[in-house]
């Protein structure tokens, strides 16, 4: 292997680096790219013969680390990759909570990661207290209960994340009858996911209808950080229904477990562009810039949260994006 996970992380850092010149400033698409470039180029450097199985869509409508895409040297394992390089594109552009750059990766013949198909997916993500007691089958208030009661809470002490959304207007009234908390989020689900995995988070599980890419990524740190993820993915059209039956080789309308999603030994790593949920974001004081980040691998065992200052910050051109030395925690342009 010629890599480690800190190559992973040097990943998100210079992608969350390089959004954060565009956090408030209302373009999201120009966050997007930024991102994109950033990550792209850092992959490019890594001794890996590596493939995009979750990007940010498909060659055809993605320009930047498309579905398919190959990436690295071409030299050393064959690695499955999934990236998204700016989850809450909106969330940047506005300038609030819960963006983060993110990545998953697993060696071939040693994990695997699904390719999901691009639609959306039904999840329900829960902490290692829970496991072996939800069912995405049962009703909401059902699940809630049986969370509430496996972490010794009362009811009206549990707190749900769902995405703030109309389709969710149902679930968000099923969940408040029962007395719990609902933390509504405007985009974003993948860090409510992964803060749900915290006991320390305040969010206890993340319920509701998200992408089904993002859903991949959340496996991979259920699959890194313990606890338990179900998911059903929710298709629009029968088109999308028959290219998922074809993608899963099965029934695409089964529920999926974490082992479903992400299995084997698995790389995970995030850092955060805005303050949310999980992660503080991207902040410069005076000369110096800081990045908190949580890089989890679950071939090891271990999960580890770093926060990184640096001294030395680039003049980050349109279009330009730069390198991060982690050897000596400076920027190279």
């Amino acid at each position: 292997m010629f890599f480690s996970s800190l190559d992973f992380l040097k990943v998100t850092e210079t992608a969350a680096l390089a959004c954060s010149r565009w956090v408030g400033k209302g373009d999201r698409k120009g966050a997007d790219q930024a991102a994109c470039e950033a990550m792209r180029h850092v992959l490019g450097t890594m001794d890996i013969d590596g493939t995009v199985v979750i990007g940010e869509g498909e060659r055809d409508e993605a320009p930047m680390l498309y579905i398919g895409e190959k990436v690295g040297t071409g030299k050393g394992d064959e690695v499955q990759i999934a990236v998204d390089p700016l989850e809450g594109t909106n969330l940047c552009a506005n300038g609030t909570p819960n963006s983060i750059a993110v990545l998953a990766a697993t060696v071939k013949g040693q994990g695997k990661l699904m390719h999901a198909p691009d639609c959306y997916m039904d999840k329900i993500v829960v902490g290692k207290d829970c496991i072996g007691i939800i069912d995405i089958t049962l009703p909401a208030k059902v699940n809630a209960r049986l969370i509430a009661k496996a972490l010794e809470k009362d009811i009206e002490s549990l707190t749900i994340g769902i995405l703030e959304r109309d389709r969710h207007q149902n679930l968000i009234n099923e969940i408040r009858e029962t007395g719990a908390r609902v933390h509504l989020v405007p985009d974003g689900d993948l860090s409510v996911a992964i803060a749900a995995l915290d006991p320390d988070s305040g969010v206890d599980a993340l319920f509701g209808i998200g992408g089904a890419p993002e859903g991949v990524l959340s496996a991979a740190a259920v699959q890194c950080f313990g606890g338990e993820m179900q998911a059903r993915l929710v298709f629009a059209n029968s088109e999308q229904e028959e290219r998922a039956a074809k993608m899963m080789n099965g029934d695409p309308n089964r529920v999926l477990h974490t082992e479903d999603l992400a299995s084997g030994k698995v790389i995970f790593a995030a850092t955060g562009v805005t303050t949310g949920d999980l992660l503080k974001g991207v902040r410069f004081k005076r000369s110096s810039a800081y990045t908190e980040s949580i890089i989890m691998n679950s071939g090891t065992g271990t999960i580890r949260r770093i926060e990184t200052c640096y001294n030395r910050i680039p003049e980050v051109e349109e279009k330009k994006c730069f390198k991060l030395d982690l050897e000596s925690f400076s920027i190279a342009s």
